[in-house]
């Protein structure tokens, strides 16, 4: 693992296509409206007769204010009052979902995402998590991973002693840059000082870990003002860290079209603050997990790819792919067994759904055979960087060469790059390749060629 990446400026070039990050697959592009609400009962049934642990991911959509670069699914708004109606129809949810599963049950892994989850005030905050203890089987003696989005404009130790008192033990704080010229040009004014006093609250309480966002490629960023934001968040010394490449689709999300199109770097500055960071976060003792994530070495993904147990789905790298994953709220995400399935992404409908006493499905999809298989060999490569052929073999019953030699040329042309080492029983992604990881799961991708390539971001 002491040589996980290596630079290599013309593979880079040839190989940075725009492509899918694979939290799922096959992708969320692919999910149909045929999919409804028989079909989560039906795989809430098959949950609850394998006794499945499960995962809970909560969607708060809030945010008092916009960041011209967000795409996530948020509402802005600053009236705290939206949120009651929200928390009404999020109960009544959670209480639907909860009749069809077996207390016995346990949530391995629990997280508020958003939005700003910290938007809710403390008395909405403890009243969402005393209706999910009272439906769920929350543990109680802080072996969970809880997990909860901070914007740290809108925390302070009170509301981290609240989180840490209601069962929380991680937090991922979203910082993206600390320049100011760049905070201005993104809508997004955050000092060193609002975080460090977030991250000191979170020690201080003994939060299990602690993430940081970042984002390389967004208005006014050079690589030497990306360079001293990563030297100052190395200095604050987070667990874990996602260096994101900010992806400009103004055509798809409406805040983006307030970003200054020429402000923004250029291909060749966005690889030196990438290669640049990795140099950074290297000389730091960090260690490169894939898909721009990196951890310590004592971090629980780190050691979990190295005993390759890591997995992934829509919530990143994990340790809980075990888990089934019930999403709850507006446009969350589930994938319980072989079905993945999303909530409708408008608010209004969202509601007006559950207030009709029905679950807000509103699209989805159900795995067959081959996306079985492609999903367990994209799994393997992302999350362990090799792929035993023996292995997904004996799992699918199948020849791997025979059941792939379509795309032998293509993995061929792939080793020959020094992508991979391509052996008669396996696949290696080399260092060269890992940053590239993405396009090696692009070749097992059976839809990908019918898909619109601009609907992703691009590979780096």
């Amino acid at each position: 693992m002491l040589d996980a990446i290596r630079w290599d400026t013309d593979l880079i070039r040839r190989y940075d296509l725009a492509g899918p990050r694979y939290t799922s697959y096959p992708t969320a592009v692919q999910f149909n409206s045929q999919v409804g609400t028989f079909d989560l009962f039906h795989a809430l049934r098959e949950s609850r007769k394998a006794l499945r642990p499960l995962s809970l991911y909560v969607h708060v959509p809030f945010c008092a204010n916009i960041c011209y670069y967000c795409a996530c699914n948020k509402v802005i708004t600053k009236d705290r009052g939206r949120a009651q109606p929200y928390l009404q129809r999020l109960e009544q949810e959670i209480q639907l979902i909860a009749c069809h599963l077996e207390p016995a049950q346990k949530v391995e892994q629990l997280h508020f995402g958003g939005g700003t989850p910290t938007f809710l005030s403390h008395d909405e905050l403890r009243q969402l998590m005393a209706h999910l203890r009272k439906h769920f089987n929350l543990l109680d003696d802080d072996s969970g991973d809880y997990g909860i989005e901070i914007d740290p404009r809108e925390a302070d130790w009170s509301t981290m002693g609240l989180l840490r008192e209601l069962g929380f033990n991680r937090v991922s704080i979203g910082l993206q840059d600390l320049d100011p010229a760049v905070q201005r040009a993104v809508n997004r004014l955050q000092s060193l000082e609002e975080t460090r006093a977030v991250i000191d609250a979170a020690r201080t309480l003994q939060f299990r870990s602690i993430n940081i966002d970042l984002i390389y490629g967004l208005p006014k960023q050079t690589p030497e003002n990306f360079a001293r934001t990563v030297e100052e968040v190395i200095s604050l010394q987070p667990d874990r860290l996602s260096v994101f490449n900010y992806a400009h689709l103004p055509e798809r999300f409406m805040p983006q079209r307030r970003i200054n199109s020429q402000e923004l770097p250029s291909p060749a500055q966005k690889l030196q603050m990438l290669q640049r960071t990795i140099e950074q976060l290297t000389a730091a003792g960090y260690r490169y997990i894939g898909m721009d994530h990196f951890a310590l070495p004592d971090d629980e993904l780190a050691i979990a790819q190295e005993e390759q147990t890591l997995q992934r789905n829509f919530q990143g790298y994990t340790t809980h792919g075990h888990c089934d994953l019930i999403g709850l709220g507006v446009s969350a995400i589930s994938q319980i067994g072989d079905l993945y399935c999303q909530n409708n992404s408008d608010l209004n409908q969202y509601q007006n759904t559950l207030a009709a006493a029905q679950l807000a499905t509103s699209r989805g999809l159900v795995c067959n055979a081959d996306d079985r298989l492609r999903r367990a060999v994209i799994q393997q490569l992302i999350c362990n960087f090799s792929l035993e052929f023996a292995e997904i073999e004996q799992a699918f019953n199948i020849d791997f060469q025979g059941y792939f030699g379509a795309l032998w040329p293509q993995l061929q042309g792939m080793a020959n790059d020094g992508l991979i080492k391509l052996e008669r029983e396996r696949i290696e992604v080399l260092p060269a390749g890992r940053l590239l990881v993405r396009s090696v799961c692009m070749v097992f991708d059976a839809y990908l060629e019918q898909q619109n390539r601009q609907r992703f971001s691009r590979v780096i």
